[in-house]
């Protein structure tokens, strides 16, 4: 690999499978420390105390926290087919906004607080967060009332964190995969979505794979978007330019 992260301290929530796994494995091959030098730290989150944890065993670990990979999510909706917006109960939706939505601030809160203590990069900047987003958040999606509104609300919170910080030279971008084959992918086909209509309305290669995902995450945290922040960047096989 051309070690386009090389020992920059990386933290990514949800990586013990589909996009934060491949994500991690990417980064790790880049040079970020989140390979053989890597660290768990078990966190929930949606409890401010834990995620801050989380960014203080970092810094503690490796002396500073330059990316943050807000990853972690839920798509509960795909394991209740066809569930519409009176069908929605309060749990479900408040689940869903606490992992989804609560999480990218919270992570967004206390990475930025540290990376404001640090010094920069020798290329000036001070870090770079990438929020897991979706096409949800750029387009309808039929009975996913919760997911899409957690999804619209990280896209959102992007910009506005972006506006904020880029002052301070800190980088936050968001990017909207596509159906992806992940666990919820799965769940979601399972439910009854066929996988050909899935197919059909992917026209570059079909629904994407992991580490479709995870070679935008590079860049994103990479020199190459030393111009680039406040974005939602739809991967998503064409999905979105119909």
């Amino acid at each position: 690999m051309s070690g386009r992260l090389l020992n920059k301290v990386a933290v990514i929530t949800g990586s013990s499978s589909g996009l934060g796994r491949a994500i991690s494995l990417r980064y790790a091959r880049e040079g970020a420390k989140v390979g053989g030098e890597a660290i768990f730290a078990k966190t929930d989150v949606g409890i401010a105390g834990e995620v801050e944890a989380l960014v203080k065993t970092a810094a503690k670990e490796y002396g500073r926290l330059d990316i943050l990979v807000n990853n972690a999510g839920v798509g509960l909706e795909a394991l209740r087919p066809l569930v519409m917006c009176h069908q929605t109960d309060e749990d479900l939706w408040d689940t869903t906004m606490r992992i989804n939505s609560k999480s990218v601030f919270l992570g967004c809160k206390y990475a930025i607080a540290q990376m404001l203590t640090q010094a920069p990069h020798p290329s000036g900047d001070r870090g770079w967060i990438i929020n897991i987003s979706s096409i949800m958040a750029m387009i309808g999606g039929s009975h996913n009332p919760s997911y899409c509104a957690s999804k619209g609300a990280v896209s959102s919170l992007t910009r506005q964190v972006a506006l904020d910080y880029a002052p301070d030279k800190i980088h936050v971008n968001a990017i909207c995969p596509g159906y992806t084959r992940t666990a919820i992918f799965k769940d979601t086909t399972e439910a009854g979505m066929p996988v050909e209509e899935l197919e059909r309305k992917h026209p570059l290669n079909g629904p994407g794979k992991p580490e479709d995902i995870a070679k935008m995450a590079v860049v994103l945290a990479s020199d190459d978007a030393s111009w680039v922040t406040g974005v939602s960047w739809p991967v998503d096989g064409g999905y979105t330019a119909r």
